[in-house]
């Protein structure tokens, strides 16, 4: 298909799945998974290398994104109910998800390690994008939910390097000119806002994007992940760009208008419906496991110190999408995983990032004005 023809349909289907999102009241994010899913499997839209390289720089823009949205004082105020709430966020389902995959569905050891990586994250992407609209990322709890998604998806990020780290002197590399980005971006931004700051061609983004870029390119070559990197240098830029507000909001508008609908458009179009229906029971069996295991791990914690938000809290921290989505291209990439396995595993992390969300923002949503009363009290 000309890229063209695949340029055209993708965007008539990304406006369409913002249309329905508005009419809806749903998540965006569900609505364009459900589009991609709708193209690949009837559609015959497939993924190209534009799509591909569009998706992949949209979650390491979403997860910096999320990490300026994560206060750093709440964090440290906050960092054992976060530290608590979001290690059992990944503990229990990792360990549960991979014991069952091992013993239960007799994979193999390193396919078994997949599945608990896969189904132990929170989706920072999701989970930004819903506290985004609804407007929560401005209240207690939404920060709350975003320092504990942080936790969770710190320890999927360290299980998978963990598990299958690749030692070498690139690895080295990554980390080393990561951590200078992460350094020395904030301390040069202030200078660098004030001199080319406020203009039509945005300089500030374009050097944002450029460090995001740099830590793609070595996190390639060290054969490892940016998205790490990506939400702690987010982090560290959190109070800086909570100042420059203007800038913040042009960086979201450039984000969900162009990049984020293809990372999530082709989340979708990596189910394949056919493989899927082949292989329900094992699809029912580990949805079912990742949010029984995840309201295990989340929502006694929840209760205690969230106690109004405990359901609401949980259904967010149960979904998964971005790192879900990493683990499980890695394992078919490495032919660690066979297509079946892949197939139930990526639905299985795409229906957590549905469901949860769906019932989440259905029956749960906190009212912002509320929240904010409540925080001023």
């Amino acid at each position: 298909m000309d890229n063209l023809i695949i340029a055209a349909l993708a965007g008539a289907l990304i406006l369409l799945a913002s249309m329905v999102s508005v009419e809806l009241g749903l998540s965006v994010a569900i609505t364009e998974i459900v589009a991609g899913v709708i193209a690949g499997n009837f559609l015959g839209l497939h993924t190209t290398p534009w799509i591909d390289f569009l998706a992949g720089f949209a979650s390491i823009v979403l997860t910096f994104l999320a990490g300026t949205e994560v206060d750093p004082s709440l964090l440290r105020e906050k960092w054992k109910e976060s530290l608590f709430m979001g290690g059992l966020s990944f503990l229990v389902p990792f360990l549960t998800c991979m014991a069952f995959a091992y013993w239960g569905l007799h994979w193999s050891l390193q396919a078994a390690e997949i599945a608990g990586v896969a189904l132990s994250t929170t989706s920072l992407a999701v989970v930004y994008a819903v506290l985004i609209e609804t407007g929560l990322t401005e209240t207690r709890i939404g920060k709350m939910i975003m320092a504990s998604t942080f936790v969770t998806d710190f320890g999927t990020a360290l299980a998978l390097s963990l598990l299958f780290i690749h030692p070498g002197p690139m690895l080295v590399v990554f980390i080393l000119v990561s951590a200078a980005l992460i350094v020395l971006v904030p301390l040069i931004s202030p200078w660098f806002f004030r001199r080319y700051g406020e203009r039509v061609t945005e300089p500030e983004i374009k050097m944002i994007f450029v460090a995001l870029f740099v830590m793609m390119l070595v996190a390639e070559l060290g054969k490892s992940h940016a998205v790490l990197p990506a939400f702690i240098f987010g982090l560290v830029m959190a109070n800086f760009m909570s100042t420059h507000k203007n800038q913040l909001r042009r960086l979201r508008v450039v984000a969900f208008a162009i990049l984020t609908p293809f990372f999530f458009l082709k989340s979708g179009m990596n189910v394949s419906l056919s493989a899927v229906a082949a292989n329900l029971g094992w699809l029912a069996l580990f949805l079912g496991l990742k949010l029984v295991t995840k309201f295990i791990g989340v929502y006694p914690v929840a209760r205690r110190f969230v106690r109004e938000n405990a359901l609401y809290t949980t259904l967010l921290m149960s979904t998964g999408l971005t790192f879900g989505t990493i683990a499980s291209l890695y394992g078919l990439n490495s032919e660690i995983l066979n297509q079946a396995q892949f197939s139930v595993l990526i639905t299985t992390v795409i229906g957590t990032a549905i469901i949860p969300t769906f019932i989440a923002q259905r029956f749960f949503t906190p009212h912002v004005e509320n929240e904010k009363e409540a925080e001023n009290v």
